[in-house]
């Protein structure tokens, strides 16, 4: 897949994936951190897709990448909540 693929696919997947997990108004956000979040999300769901799969999970810009990408995102979120949670 291509870096503007990923990119695409990355920014799709990380406006999903706020709009399914919110954030605070001390989380940091705006277009380019939901941007860098759906793309390391999208790293993310592909790399955990292949290892469970053994195939594939992002390969192109379809609905089967963004899903893959949207999981990655999800998960990327809730680590960086559980990393930065302030007691």
């Amino acid at each position: 897949m291509s870096i503007l693929a990923w990119i695409v696919v990355g920014v799709i997947a990380g406006f999903l994936a706020k709009a399914l997990m919110p954030g605070t108004r001390d989380e940091p956000s705006g277009f380019l951190g939901t941007m860098l979040l759906g793309i390391v999300g999208a790293v993310v769901g592909g790399w955990i897709w292949n290892v469970a799969f053994s195939q594939a999970g992002a390969t192109g810009i379809n609905f089967g990448s963004i899903l893959v990408a949207m999981v990655g995102s999800v998960i990327v979120i809730a680590i960086s909540r559980l990393v930065t949670r302030r007691v």
